[in-house]
């Protein structure tokens, strides 16, 4: 112990060195201590700064994003209007510069509005000419006087066979014809066929411009067609164009039923009988009627020329329709069941006047039987029965219900070929 004493009093100034050491240790660690503590403070309270100014901050930013993405999406609109705007007007634009319309057998785009189509009416304007009628007619108050009537009528062929209808000349005492030229000719009735409403003319002339016939098979509803005629009787070589509306319509003109071809071309009293053109300048139907109505416009009818073909071969080789079935009677119609019971009659009928055929003989029909009744379906004028006979063949059976001395009978008729009488 007094070694320890010794030594401990031998060196006092290392010993007080030592502890000022400790002592400056000391002070360092306090004085580290109180520096991290003020970082994490002032850390502490940066960070609240900095949500101050963050915060501060957002408004604008948000306001400037919120500007730029309503700029772009009204841009986009923009874009989208003017775009849509373009590709309809190119498409409206592509439309209206092709239509398809028919030429020879094949088709070609056309603008039926702005084509000149005058190269193809020049072609063929001179092979329709008009046709101009006097009948006589006879009046119980005016006795006997003349009627004048007008219709249109296209070249068959150069030496003066010309097509019209059958109910432009029907009952006319004179028949003249004027060509595109201006040259008047009188005309003489060839033949005409009252089923298809069809009649052949022929005027002494040579060197004509006879049409080209095209086709109505291969033809399509909206194909464009012209067609050429005399409307009103004063308006001879008028043009005026349109569309196939329809293929096939069954419609009944005064008594008959007809299958037609339907148009809209603009067609008008006189233009019976003239010609319905494709683009090409081919006939492909002969006009023949018109509807009537207050109401409606734009429908016109016309005779297709595949049957214009037969009908008109027909009438100008032999003077009739070859192939047709017919009864083989003559008579007249009785179509008012006034006049009908006035007579002894009990319905409204074909009168048969003559038995002509032998296969009518032979069936037992007899004159002044009344015929209402082809089988089954009624009939009341010869129109009526020649659209029942039509639906058979020569050499087909049909029945007949018959009115005789006011007893009612079946008959069996086997049908004969239809001949000029």
């Amino acid at each position: 112990m007094d070694e320890e004493m010794i030594q401990s009093e031998e060196n006092p100034e290392q010993q007080l060195e030592e502890e000022t050491a400790a002592e400056d240790i000391l002070d360092v660690a306090e004085e580290n201590n109180k520096e991290e503590e003020a970082v994490e403070e002032s850390e502490e309270v940066r960070e609240p700064e900095k949500q101050e100014e963050s915060s501060s901050g957002t408004p604008d930013k948000r306001n400037m994003r919120t500007a730029l993405l309503i700029m772009l999406a009204v841009l986009t609109v923009l874009l989208s209007v003017a775009g849509s705007y373009l590709v309809t007007t190119l498409v409206i634009r592509k439309s209206e510069k092709r239509v398809v319309v028919y030429e020879g057998v094949q088709t070609t785009a056309v603008n039926l509005t702005t084509a000149d189509l005058s190269p193809v009416v020049e072609k063929i304007q001179d092979t329709v000419v008009e046709v101009y009628t006097e009948k006589v007619v006879y009046s119980r108050y005016y006795g006997e006087y003349i009627t004048a009537g007008a219709g249109s009528g296209v070249i068959y062929s150069s030496d003066g066979y010309i097509i019209t209808n059958n109910h432009v000349i029907d009952g006319a005492s004179n028949i003249t014809v004027k060509t595109a030229d201006g040259e008047v000719y009188e005309a003489l009735l060839i033949a005409a066929d009252e089923d298809t409403d069809l009649a052949v003319i022929k005027i002494e002339a040579t060197g004509l411009h006879s049409a080209v016939l095209g086709t109505s098979s291969n033809l399509k509803t909206g194909q464009g067609v012209m067609a050429i005629g005399n409307p009103m009787g004063t308006l001879g070589g008028t043009v005026t164009t349109g569309i196939v509306s329809s293929l096939s319509r069954t419609i009944t003109i005064e008594g008959a039923k007809m299958t037609l071809l339907q148009t809209d071309t603009a067609i008008s009293p006189g233009n019976s009988g003239g010609g319905l053109f494709n683009m090409a300048g081919e006939l492909i139907a002969v006009v023949n009627a018109k509807s009537v109505s207050e109401n409606v416009e734009g429908i016109g009818f016309a005779i297709p020329v595949d049957i214009v073909k037969k009908v008109v071969t027909d009438l100008i080789t032999v003077g009739y329709v070859t192939g047709r079935p017919a009864l083989g009677i003559g008579g007249q119609e009785v179509n008012n069941i006034q006049i009908a019971k006035m007579n002894g009659y009990n319905h409204v009928g074909i009168y048969i006047g003559e038995v002509i055929s032998e296969n009518a003989k032979n069936s037992g029909l007899q004159e002044k039987d009344l015929i209402f009744e082809v089988n089954g379906e009624p009939v009341d004028s010869f129109a009526s029965m020649r659209y029942e006979l039509y639906k058979y063949n020569i050499g087909d059976e049909v029945t007949l219900k018959v009115e005789r001395n006011g007893q009612e009978m079946e008959i069996k008729v086997i049908l004969s070929a239809k001949s000029n009488s």
